[in-house]
C-alpha cells in the first residue's frame, strides 16, 4: 500500500494526524484503542499511540507496522494529569506538524468486568475511590485531552474529537456499577458541549457508545454471561473492537463533515429492542416467518 491509495481508492485520512489515548494493548488481546489506531493508519493517518504502558503501546505500533506503511509512534504518560495530556499534544505537533483527530479511548471498567459476573450495589454501594478513579479515567482524561488538543486543531484548520462511551452510559446496566455508567453518561454531555461551543472553531465532536463487544475489556467475562450478552442483541452476534474502529474512521473522515454532537450506538441493534423482545431472544423465540 502506498501513501496515496489503498486497493485503488483514495485513503480517507490521508494527511491527517491522529492521537489515540489508551491506544496500547495487552499481550494477545485487541482493544478498541489498538484497533482504531491500526484502522486510521490504514486510511493514511499519522498516529500517536498514547498509553501509560510503554510495552502495551509498542504492541500497537508493531501491529501498525505489520499492517501499513503509515507513520506511527508512542507517547508514554499519565493522561489523567494536565501535564501528561499537554505533553501528549505537544509531542504530536512536534513530530507530525499538527493534530486533526483525537480519539479519547482511555477508560476504566470498574469491577464489573473482572472474572465471574458479580453485581455491584448501585448508588448505595458507591466506593468513593472507585468513583474518583472512574471519573478520572473516563471523563477527566477526555476533558484534558480535548482542552489541550482543541488549540492545536484550530491551528491545523479544524479537527474531529471522538469520545468512547458505552451503552452503559445510556441506560442502567446489569452490573450495577455506578462509577462506570455515570462517568460514561457524563461523557455524552462533554461531547455535546464541545460540539456546541467549538463548532465555529472547525471542531467536530462525537461519541461512540459500544454495545456488547468481546474485546480486551471483557476477556475475563464468564462464558455463560458472554453468551447472554450475545443473545439479547437483535443481530445475534458479538461486536469486536474492529467494529468500533471503523466507526471511528468514519467520524474522523470528511464523510462525516456535517455530523457533530452525536452519540452513536454501535451495538448490533440492541437499543432498537424493547426489554420483552430481548427476553424472547433469551428464550429462543423470534419472528414467525411462516
Amino acid at each position: 500500500m502506498n501513501s496515496e491509495v489503498a486497493g485503488g481508492r483514495a485513503l480517507r485520512l490521508q494527511g491527517k494526524v491522529a492521537i489515540v489515548t489508551g491506544g496500547g494493548s495487552h499481550e494477545g488481546q485487541v482493544g478498541t484503542g489498538q484497533a482504531a489506531a491500526v484502522c486510521m493508519a490504514k486510511e493514511g493517518a499519522k498516529v500517536l499511540v498514547a498509553d501509560i504502558s510503554l510495552e502495551n503501546a509498542h504492541r500497537t505500533i508493531e501491529l501498525i507496522g505489520q499492517e501499513t506503511e503509515a507513520e506511527a509512534s508512542v507517547f508514554q504518560g499519565d493522561l489523567t494529569r494536565n501535564d501528561g495530556s499537554q505533553a501528549m499534544v505537544e509531542t504530536a505537533v512536534k513530530r507530525y506538524g499538527g493534530v486533526h483527530i483525537l480519539f479519547n479511548n482511555l477508560g476504566f471498567g470498574g469491577n464489573s468486568n473482572l472474572g465471574e459476573r458479580g453485581l455491584g450495589k448501585g448508588i448505595i454501594g458507591i466506593d468513593e475511590k472507585e468513583w474518583e478513579r472512574g471519573f478520572d479515567l473516563n471523563l477527566k482524561s477526555a476533558m484534558l485531552a480535548s482542552r489541550n488538543a482543541i488549540p492545536a486543531m484550530i491551528d491545523s484548520g479544524g479537527g474531529s474529537i471522538i469520545n468512547l462511551s458505552s451503552i452503559d452510559g445510556l441506560a442502567g446496566a446489569d452490573h450495577y456499577e455506578a462509577p462506570y455508567s455515570i462517568s460514561k453518561g457524563a461523557l455524552h454531555m462533554l461531547t455535546r458541549a464541545t460540539a456546541a461551543w467549538h463548532g465555529r472553531d472547525g471542531i467536530h465532536a462525537n461519541c461512540i457508545a459500544p454495545g456488547h463487544l468481546h474485546s480486551a475489556f471483557t476477556v475475563d467475562l464468564a462464558p455463560e454471561h458472554r453468551d447472554r450478552r450475545r443473545r439479547v442483541v437483535p443481530l445475534g452476534i458479538e461486536g469486536t473492537p474492529w467494529d468500533i474502529a471503523w466507526a471511528v474512521v468514519f467520524l474522523a473522515s470528511d464523510e462525516a463533515r456535517w455530523i457533530s454532537g452525536v452519540t452513536l450506538p454501535v451495538d448490533g441493534g440492541l437499543f432498537s429492542a424493547q426489554p420483552m423482545l430481548a427476553y424472547d431472544f433469551l428464550e429462543g423465540r423470534c419472528l414467525d416467518k411462516s
